[in-house]
């Protein structure tokens, strides 16, 4: 691990291997939740009751004991209506957030750098014409709570298809759109849910309780937001991946130009994509979005000049407010700059445990590769990695990172414990010290294999777009 004095991303990792009180309990109410999820709550049985009262119980302590109560009384009696489903849904994300802000202490003591303090929060969003959409889709939720996923059929699941057709124009529902796009295609590939030999339990709660809440007026308000003047040096690109759209994100660290403490922030281009465009191709769809990813695959920084950021370190990016600047190692950079960086508040809806992911650097470890993949050893502890979420759309590769003595990485928690995600690593090649980035591509490369499979996506990215031009023309 890296000493103190030496600087680097964690500097006790130890913690990370502790218990954290009241997690185990909280999460607990959530899965019993969830499992009642499973087969409806139109008429739920005495274990699916149970399930709720569990969650309404957890809750018992906070401003949203009454409204839950009297939610999980009718859902019990099978006659929760909508705003009942939207306060479970509230607890369940309430219960969710309180396990955030634990690991996020814990994370916090860890690396021991600085947060900033939480903003407060944007003004209400949306426009009244879309009242009735999101009304729409919170009907089509509700009778998703009340199927259950092993009652999921193409009729229920497709009943989403004119709401997000309806909702997909208007830039200010665009987020739920694409939420609701997304959850309702994993739906639909999984019909009949009564044939199901296994439900992805966890993660469609998570799906439909997000997409619920984001229905609620004023949920998605525009956030208070800033500008940064000064240089941006990034530190790696994690790559999110769905059938029906794919998400980069550069994380950086950003140096004001006024000489003020240095920050972590975020930039992100998303663009709908089709299944078929997978691997290398992905770059083609993100590179119009983001002049930063280019500047990413060259190892250089960038000079932003009154760049919009919100509260949360998410950079609004506008390639007119920013320019290509000299040559900066990610690695350096991790460094040097990271062990200073302050962490910004994270919004309200979006604590959730999955949505950790903390810039870190790796040293001194011993990196292992068994049956059970790759793993450092840190200070006596076994700290998994997640090799599958290298994207294949770059040169870095579980072996890469096995063989490797350095990383940089997104810190992440599931399924119980802490791991890492790699976005780049150091490793000794004929005794010289040799980077590899997951992002490494992004901007094109002349990279043999990259090449290969750039060129193996042009065809297909260029019959979409011709296809979506003769559609336009039309």
């Amino acid at each position: 691990m890296v000493p103190d004095d030496e600087g680097g991303g964690l500097m006790r990792a130890d913690l990370l291997f502790d218990p954290v009180d009241g997690l185990d309990e909280a999460l607990a109410a959530v899965d019993a939740f969830d499992a009642a999820l499973v087969a409806g709550l139109l008429r739920p049985q005495p274990g699916q009751a149970a399930g709720v009262v569990e969650l309404a119980d957890a809750v018992a302590g906070t401003p949203l004991a009454a409204r839950v109560a009297e939610a999980a009384d009718k859902t019990v009696a099978g006659a929760a209506g909508e705003d009942h489903f939207v306060a479970l849904a509230a607890a369940r994300a309430a219960l969710l957030g309180s396990v955030h802000d634990a690991l996020t202490a814990r994370v916090t003591e860890a690396v021991g750098r600085p947060v900033a303090e939480e903003a407060a929060p944007g003004g209400a969003g949306g426009a009244d014409h879309a009242a009735n959409l999101l009304a729409a889709a919170r009907s089509w939720l509700s009778d998703l709570a009340r199927a259950g996923w092993q009652g999921i059929d193409h009729e229920l699941v497709g009943g989403g298809a004119p709401v997000v057709s309806a909702m997909l124009p208007d830039p200010a529902l665009r987020r739920q759109a694409t939420l609701l796009d997304g959850f309702a295609a994993e739906l639909a590939a999984s019909c009949p849910g009564a044939t199901l030999e296994r439900i992805p339990v966890r993660r469609w709660a998570d799906l439909w309780s997000r997409a619920l809440l984001l229905t609620l007026p004023g949920a998605t308000g525009a956030p208070s937001a800033d500008t940064a003047t000064g240089r941006l040096l990034p530190l790696g690109i994690d790559v999110q991946e769905h059938t029906t759209a794919v998400q980069a994100q550069v994380h950086a660290v950003f140096e004001p130009s006024d000489g003020g403490a240095p920050r972590l922030v975020r930039a992100a281009a998303s663009a709908p994509k089709p299944d078929t465009v997978v691997g290398a191709g992905l770059w083609q769809l993100l590179r119009p979005h983001l002049s930063l990813l280019t500047a990413v695959s060259e190892g250089r920084a960038m000079d932003l000049d009154a760049m919009p950021v919100t509260a949360e370190g998410d950079l609004i990016w506008d390639d007119a407010r920013a320019r290509t600047g000299e040559p900066a190692d990610s690695l350096a950079t991790a460094r040097v700059a990271l062990p200073t960086a302050a962490a910004a508040a994270t919004a309200p809806l979006d604590r959730h445990p999955a949505r950790i992911a903390v810039p870190v650097l790796l040293e001194g470890y011993e990196a292992e590769q068994d049956d059970d993949g790759v793993a450092f050893r840190i200070a006596g502890h076994r700290l998994p990695v997640d090799t599958d979420r290298i994207p294949a759309a770059g040169p870095l590769t579980a072996e890469a990172v096995a063989a490797s003595g350095a990383c940089i990485a997104l810190l992440r928690w599931d399924a119980g414990e802490f791991h890492v995600q790699p976005l780049a690593v150091e490793r000794i090649v004929r005794k010289k010290a040799v980077a590899v980035h997951a992002g490494a591509w992004a901007g094109g490369t002349t990279d043999k294999a990259g090449v290969r499979a750039e060129k193996a996506a042009t065809g297909a990215v260029d019959a979409l777009r011709e296809r979506a031009g003769r559609l336009l023309r039309k």
